[in-house]
């Protein structure tokens, strides 16, 4: 979206006192190229950063021709940029945010580097479904994980039957997330 689209919105949430978390989904791009465009709000404290590879497609692909993938390449120079960002303006540990729900969409995952004090490594599983669903894609996604990352859940709103209320997912979910998501 149009920087000029966002600002309002993350605004309105460092005045609620909360943290936005910018979600980055390039298409045919790359992701270093996009995150540059919200460098500005970036420097902000409260807002983090999430790369979103289901969206990252291949030169002449089109949306939803299938679940896209990125490199641990890919993801360590946004990390290396966005903890030189932090470094150099002084700023708190900032999330760091991968979105996965299945293992092909970090085919050579082990070789993400988790390296900078500056960022909080947190892997998103934003699988949907019946709870059974969502427990197997959580406990496969946990499988070999770098210790440094910290895990994510994602609550869908319109497609998981049942929803778990935000008490069953603090409660039930183990390891207990580190961040909830609601879509």
């Amino acid at each position: 979206a149009p920087m000029e689209t966002v600002v309002p919105w993350i605004d309105a949430i460092t005045e609620a006192g909360g943290y936005a978390v910018l979600d980055l989904q390039p298409g045919q791009g790359d992701f270093l190229h996009q995150a540059k465009l919200y460098e500005e709000l970036l420097k902000r404290p409260n807002v983090g950063l999430a790369l979103d590879s289901e969206w990252k497609l291949n030169p002449g692909e089109a949306p939803l021709s299938r679940v896209g993938s990125a490199s641990a390449e890919e993801i360590n120079v946004v990390a290396d940029w966005l903890a030189q960002l932090v470094r150099e303006n002084n700023l708190p540990q900032k999330a760091f945010v991968l979105h996965q729900f299945q293992v092909a969409m970090f085919p050579d995952r082990e070789n993400i580097q988790t390296v900078h004090p500056e960022l909080a490594y947190v892997l998103h599983a934003d699988g949907h479904g019946s709870p059974g669903q969502k427990y197997d894609t959580w406990n496969v996604l946990r499988e070999g994980l770098d210790p440094n990352f910290f895990m994510a859940w994602k609550n869908f709103i319109d497609e998981d039957q049942p929803m778990f209320t935000p008490e069953q997912t603090y409660l039930e979910v183990e390891p207990r997330p580190w961040f909830v998501s609601y879509q």
